[in-house]
């Protein structure tokens, strides 16, 4: 089976909750969540610090501060119709895979919100990695819509990796 998430680890931190594995996971699951399978796509991973993640959201979001996770999905795939499903991508092969995007998570933010919240950090990374796979995909938040339908599939996919519903 080919690895659908490269995982670049800046901060050893995150080894300690083994990401690699987390995360080929948690994107797994989102995609076949979704009915999308996950063979012929790829995902990039860097699993970083909060002064990091900073720096990318200056560079790219205008917010010079940290936040918990970053996608930058390789094409817009996002819906016309608020509240409508995204069409799904077309799959590459296993020597060409189709690139869905980047995504950049942080630790001490993670690791704040995790113990804020009373949960596991391994629980918390998964629903950052399967939230960001989603915005990879098309999906977004922004509207009430879009917003429900996203959190119904975070929500469902999550549960299917024993991981209870973050809203």
């Amino acid at each position: 089976m080919e690895m659908l998430v490269e995982t670049v680890i800046e901060d050893a931190r995150w080894q300690g909750i083994g990401l690699e594995a987390l995360a080929e996971r948690a994107a797994r699951a989102a995609l076949q969540g979704l009915g999308i399978g996950a063979e012929g796509f790829q995902v990039a991973l860097l699993g970083c610090d909060d002064a990091r993640i900073a720096v990318l959201n200056a560079g790219f979001r205008g917010k010079p501060q940290p936040t918990n996770v970053l996608s930058w999905p390789s094409e817009d795939r996002a819906p016309e119709v608020i509240g409508a499903e995204p069409e799904p991508p077309v799959a590459g092969t296993p020597d060409d895979p189709e690139p869905l995007g980047d995504i950049a998570i942080a630790w001490e933010t993670c690791a704040g919100e995790a113990a804020a919240q009373g949960k596991p950090m391994a629980d918390h990374a998964a629903h950052l990695i399967v939230h960001a796979v989603l915005h990879l995909l098309g999906y977004d938040h922004i509207e009430d819509e879009d917003a429900a339908l996203m959190e119904a599939h975070e929500v469902r996919i999550l549960a299917s990796l024993g991981v209870s519903d973050p809203y």
